[in-house]
């Protein structure tokens, strides 16, 4: 299946004509597993490019736990991590494009992932980004307010001071059964906005409310499999932060290949929709043309 318009630049098609070329289909715990498994054999054959696009993940994790630990901010800590899940979508636009074209039997290489930039429906990706961006600090805000409500505004001394607040007394276990609970809300919304979002602006330049009206339709379609992808996520995301948020190197791209697979294992297109053609690929330019390369019209001349 082709990706892009050749001839165009910066437009989403009308939400009616893509709502016609797509049926949602029923998927199970099965699809689920193939779509990780998929996404696993794509970590596998650009682990490199993967690891660097994803790189910012456990180097901000790191920096993150440091500046925690550094300003006595410790209650943020977790809700800052776990905030990851609802800007994580929108950081993988890259893996989408390169699971994309390993579906298609194209090259996929470490510059392949940033044609993504190149999509009709590319603002609309930003749009719906800009969107998560705000879930992911009002949940931050949310959880702050929290645990000022619990525990007031004085901060925790160290790290085992903030650990005996929380799990041995009533006021802790209140603080994890609220914030988890408001927690859940957050990201439930998240996976309904976004669960096939981005892979279907790009696959099908859908424009950013129809790919999110379709994303809850599969939710609302499938609601125990997209809540066992919602643990899923969540599963694996806990675990890379261990140790460190290294694993995160890992678990972030297997998570981004997989959710393009789950978009193909939820979405069906129809065979009479219009073929998408792909963009020629950019011209070569060697580097001994440089500064003149920047001015293309000054190549058109002498030819």
């Amino acid at each position: 299946m082709a990706t892009y318009h050749s001839n165009v630049a910066s437009h989403v098609r009308p939400a009616d004509e893509v709502a016609a070329e797509i049926t949602i289909r029923t998927i199970d715990v099965a699809s689920l597993m193939r779509a990780l498994r998929l996404g696993w054999d794509d970590f596998k054959a650009v682990p490199s490019h993967a690891v660097m696009l994803c790189a910012i993940y456990p180097v901000l994790g790191v920096v993150l736990a440091r500046a925690v630990f550094g300003y006595s901010v410790l209650p943020l800590l977790f809700p800052l991590a776990a905030g990851f899940a609802l800007i994580g979508p929108f950081a993988a636009l890259g893996l989408y494009e390169l699971s994309s074209r390993r579906d298609r039997g194209e090259e996929a290489t470490a510059w392949n992932a940033f044609e993504v930039l190149r999509s009709p429906s590319f603002g609309s990706m930003l749009g719906l980004g800009t969107l998560l961006l705000a879930l992911f600090v009002t949940w931050v805000a949310t959880a702050q307010a929290i645990y000022v409500a619990v525990f007031g505004y004085a901060g925790a001394t160290s790290a085992s001071d903030f650990l005996q607040r929380v799990f041995t007394t009533p006021e802790g276990w209140w603080l994890i059964a609220v914030g988890c609970g408001a927690g859940f809300l957050f990201a439930l919304l998240a996976l309904c906005l976004s669960i096939v979002s981005f892979p279907l602006m790009l696959d099908r330049h859908a424009g950013a409310l129809e790919a999110m009206v379709t994303s809850v339709r599969v939710v609302a379609r499938n609601p125990i499999p997209a809540a066992t992808w919602g643990l899923i996520v969540a599963a694996l995301l806990v675990a890379g932060t261990i140790p460190f948020f290294l694993g995160l190197a890992v678990v972030i791209p297997v998570l981004g290949h997989a959710t393009w697979h789950l978009y193909r294992e939820a979405i069906a297109i129809h065979p009479d929709a219009a073929r998408l053609v792909p963009p020629p690929p950019r011209e070569s330019r060697p580097a001994a043309d440089f500064p003149a390369n920047l001015f293309p019209w000054r190549s058109r001349d002498r030819m």
